[in-house]
């Protein structure tokens, strides 16, 4: 059975997670929580990783851009 875009909810759409205004990865919302995928190299550290929020994300990814993965 082929699944059109439409077929997915909001609530399983990637959020972009941003740090002072860049966008370095996304969250994939899962059954335990939210998936990180990185897209830009700062925040490889935490590429994959699962959070219970996408505020925790955005915390990591904050980070580890920092420098303090």
């Amino acid at each position: 059975m082929q699944h059109t875009p439409s077929d997915r909810t909001v609530d399983q759409r990637p959020i972009v997670i941003e740090v002072e205004g860049e966008p370095l990865g996304v969250v994939i919302p899962a059954a335990e929580g939210f998936r990180f995928l990185a897209v830009k190299l700062p925040v490889f550290a935490i590429d994959g990783q699962m959070f219970e929020t996408v505020e925790a994300a955005t915390a990591a990814a904050t980070t580890a851009a920092n420098g303090a993965a």
